[in-house]
């Protein structure tokens, strides 16, 4: 064997040189863009805690959290996909290691008395036997097993940062449908005062048409708006209830696990806002590192589809028994031994690997442009976040005071219907404002939640990627 060996490495390097497959020129490659050529600077940003969803103080909101995070299916799927890419590499990994079969075959046959066996075996019944232990070692002389394990292992790098994408999608779709039923069940109870004020209202124009002040036309009026109320309470009702069942499904429970929930908005703390765009979102963003290891795989599998045009060296060997008849089997003088060098080197192939290649090389311009583009929307996201936040907030104290208007507004209305120095429309108009001042409030709170929601996802929810788990600076290929 160690006569075998340098001769076949010599060989392989002799006919490499000579160069019967060429691979030819590829493009220039694509480009990774970087966050501060975008537009972001090394600004001191608060990044969100691990388990940022606390920090809103609601211990139901954190147990439904935390209850989707251990038994949702879609992070189930994703696990598996990451099991299933760790199994790949392990797959590739065996390549590197001398391969060890072995056989084992019997058979009891009839020898025809018309081929080349002469009597007696001719025409006789006889047992054909063979054991065999053969063994193969690909030698990996141009690299061509290193990097499909390189390439397998950013697949499965790519699944795990995927699979932590994933937690932080289902951790803010949850608390963006935890505010959503928030949302719902407080705009309800605004229904609900609205419709006891109508009743009220009622009440009142009953006594004056008794008192000869008003006519049926205010009675039908007031009637109506009542009839009208019902309609939006039932028409909330449907929708707290698709609130909860649309929960209920993020959490991994049955439609009606949540039938009693009934969270409130007020309690619900905010979180300060950062100060720009920050730059260091690679390492933060999960779905980044996954397009970033995405591209560290096409890149490795160039470099495969590169040393194919290259020889291809292995040793094999062999040793067992091999003898016609039981009585010999398995005696020293049946016993059969081998081993030489094999070698294999593409001379033509009819374009078939420059093809591939060009078609790997495709794949790392895809993955580069597809990191390129994850980049620039994660970017975006943050922007459109923080410029969202900033404006819901004059909103809000712009719609408080357009609140504390409305309410006096309709308690003068109120005190000068009663004192006949009013009509009822004055009061209709008084009470509507309100209640959608009411309702405005009620949306702007949910809607600044449901933002800090999307943007604490925008800088990545919470999670950092380990510095020995992100992929090296690129190299070209």
């Amino acid at each position: 064997m160690t006569r075998f060996i340098p001769a076949s490495i010599a060989l392989a390097a002799a006919l490499a040189a000579a160069g019967c497959a060429s691979p030819g020129e590829l493009p220039a490659a694509r480009t990774l863009a970087t966050a501060s050529a975008a537009g972001a600077t090394d600004t001191a940003t608060p990044w969100p805690a691990e388990r940022w969803w606390t920090g809103f103080g609601d211990t139901t909101l954190d147990g439904l959290v935390d209850r989707a995070l251990d038994g949702q299916p879609s992070l189930q799927v994703a696990a598996a996909r990451l099991r299933q890419a760790e199994a790949a590499v392990g797959v590739a990994s065996a390549g590197r290691l001398p391969q060890v079969q072995g056989t084992v075959d019997m058979t009891r046959q009839r020898f025809t008395e018309n081929g080349p066996y002469p009597a007696p075996l001719a025409g006789s019944y006889q047992w054909n036997n063979a054991a065999q232990i053969g063994a193969s070692w690909e030698l990996d002389l141009f690299g061509r097993e290193r990097n499909t394990i390189a390439a397998a292992l950013g697949q499965s790098r790519a699944a795990e940062a995927e699979l932590q994408a994933a937690r932080v999608l289902l951790a803010a779709n949850v608390v963006s449908a935890y505010v959503n039923l928030g949302r719902l069940v407080e705009n309800r109870e605004v229904a609900r005062q609205s419709l006891a004020q109508r009743e009220q209202i009622l009440t009142l124009v009953r006594q004056r048409i008794a008192a000869g002040l008003d006519t049926t036309v205010e009675l039908r009026q007031a009637e109506g708006l009542i009839a009208q109320s019902r309609v939006d309470l039932e028409a909330l009702d449907e929708s707290t209830s698709r609130a909860r069942h649309a929960l209920a499904e993020l959490t991994g429970q049955g439609p009606n696990a949540l039938e009693g929930l009934t969270p409130s908005l007020a309690p619900l703390h905010s979180t300060p806002l950062p100060a720009g765009l920050p730059a260091d979102l690679l390492g933060r963003r999960a779905d980044l590192v996954a397009q970033r290891w995405r591209v560290e795989a096409a890149m490795r599998d160039v470099d495969v589809a590169r040393t194919l045009f290259y020889p291809n060296v292995s040793l094999t060997a062999f040793a067992g028994f091999s003898s016609l008849g039981l009585d010999d089997f398995v005696k020293a003088s049946s016993r059969n031994l081998g081993i030489g060098p094999a070698l294999s080197l593409p001379i033509f192939e009819g374009g078939r690997l420059r093809a591939n290649l060009g078609a790997r090389a495709a794949e790392v311009d895809a993955a580069v442009e597809g990191y390129n583009g994850a980049l620039l929307r994660a970017l975006r996201e943050v922007a459109d976040e923080v410029a969202g936040l900033q404006s819901l907030e004059r909103q809000q104290r712009a719609q408080a005071d357009a609140g504390a208007a409305a309410d006096a507004a309709y308690a003068l209305a109120i005190q000068r219907y009663q004192a006949g120095l009013g009509n009822f429309l004055t009061v209709l108009n008084a009470q509507t404002n309100v209640l959608a001042q009411s309702r405005a409030a009620t949306d702007l709170k949910a809607r600044h939640l449901s933002s800090e929601v999307a943007l604490t996802r925008a800088l990545g929810g919470g999670w950092s990627a380990a510095a020995d788990t992100l992929p090296a600076p690129v190299a070209s290929r």
